[in-house]
């Protein structure tokens, strides 16, 4: 009997200490919880929409080779046949080999992915820089290539070209080149404004501004100055098609954004990443989007998961108001439905794009 009682008295005993293992943590105190720890849940009774699928067949125009082997493509090809895109533009940024591959392996769908190089900007200093990018643009055309991006550059000049600005009259021949080949061009200027800000309990946009932070630095261009380049260079080169992905990185002041439109049919923006800085303004970017809805560009540059695409269609779609998207939770702050019409939608989704690619 004392043996029975014992082993049951430890079953106990082990069952608590299992119980106790798998007990969810305390929550932290709120005078001792970080902001990037922060998961509000909305307790308003309000209408909430889910988005299975684009109302409209999409192209995104802003996206990278993410996946690397044949058995994940045709895995992301289910998922854009899942949520309803049409095409995807994978930007390589690069040439060479590395283009090569690309092209290759997204070659197996030739219908639903366009592959895009990048630019050799190493020796912008050299005897026969520009003919030799400009051969290297042309490999890429006979091959397939279909536009140029993501060409990048935050301050310190485009990626590897030793601090060259987009602006540059060394890049002059290569923009147009481009035209002739009717290749389209997209480029990225700087960061949005919060990432130039002081990271203080000031700053709004601090859970994401931090991690992307411009530091202010001698010969790093500041939010403006390097946004200029870029409209310096589209008015130099009407013939070029350009698109500053990010709506150029200027979702704190739009009005910026709407001057280079006005100012240069040539220019598209797309909204690639930049759905967590608009919605929070719905109204502001409704009126936008109703401006300008035959020069912007559905975009993602956020993976290949069916639930980003689905949050980004319930953004552009829906009216549904202080809703949280684990997807997208880059800031503190709720998400909000821009509700766009049907004639907008179909040109952000599809037209406006189809009308670049054709180019």
């Amino acid at each position: 009997m004392l043996s029975r009682v014992s082993a049951s008295l430890t079953g106990l005993v082990l069952a608590a200490g299992v119980a106790s293992a798998q007990a969810p943590a305390a929550p932290t105190p709120p005078d001792q919880l970080l902001l990037k720890d922060y998961r509000p849940v909305s307790i308003y009774k309000i209408p909430q929409t889910l988005v299975e699928k684009a109302k409209y067949p999409v192209i995104d125009v802003h996206s990278h080779a993410y996946v690397q082997t044949p058995e994940a493509v045709a895995t992301w090809v289910k998922t854009m046949d899942a949520v309803g895109i049409e095409k995807t533009v994978v930007m390589v940024g690069g040439t060479g080999k590395r283009l090569d591959d690309a092209l290759a392996l997204f070659g197996r769908y030739p219908d639903r992915f366009e592959v895009w190089s990048g630019l050799d900007l190493s020796g912008a200093d050299q005897p026969g820089f520009a003919a030799r990018v400009i051969a290297e643009l042309e490999r890429g055309a006979k091959l397939g290539v279909r536009g140029v991006g993501e060409l990048s550059d935050k301050g310190r000049g485009l990626r590897g070209s030793g601090g060259m600005h987009v602006d540059d009259p060394r890049l002059d021949p290569v923009f147009e080149k481009l035209a002739d080949l009717g290749l389209p061009v997209n480029i990225h200027v700087g960061e949005d404004q919060w990432m130039y800000e002081e990271m203080t309990s000031a700053n709004d946009g601090m859970m994401n501004a931090f991690k992307w932070k411009i530091a202010k630095e001698p010969g790093v261009l500041g939010h403006d100055e390097v946004i200029a380049t870029l409209a310096r260079a589209v008015a130099k080169h009407p013939r070029t098609t350009f698109i500053a992905c990010h709506f150029a990185n200027t979702t704190a002041d739009l009005s910026m954004l709407a001057r280079m439109l006005d100012a240069s049919p040539n220019l598209y923006a797309d909204i690639a990443a930049r759905f967590g800085e608009t919605s929070p303004i719905p109204r502001t970017m409704r009126k936008f989007y109703e401006k300008y809805q035959d020069r912007l560009l559905y975009g993602t540059d956020m993976g290949t998961d069916a639930e980003m695409y689905r949050s980004t269609f319930r953004i552009l779609e829906t009216e549904d108001e202080h809703f949280y998207l684990e997807t997208l939770r880059l800031y503190h702050w709720p998400y909000h439905g821009f509700g766009l019409p049907d004639t907008i939608l179909r040109k952000v989704y599809h037209d406006n794009a189809q009308r670049v690619l054709s180019r």
